[in-house]
């Protein structure tokens, strides 16, 4: 049985679609709010990683 690999955003993608600047992504990453790996020195960002954190935000409102 083979499992689909997760998608991997760049810190631009996750910038485009969350709409925040680049130090704020980091920042975001820097916390542990925001999921990712480092692929020879490139940091990637799981998919469900940006959905999971929208998620959380939306929980926070609620």
């Amino acid at each position: 049985m083979t499992t689909a690999a997760p998608d991997l955003l760049t810190v631009p993608d996750v910038m485009a679609r969350l709409k925040l600047g680049r130090s704020k992504v980091y920042d975001l990453i820097r916390t542990r709010r925001l999921i990712s790996i480092k692929i020879d020195g490139c940091r990637r960002i799981p998919s469900d990683a940006v959905h999971d954190f929208i998620a959380g935000q939306l929980g926070e409102v609620a």
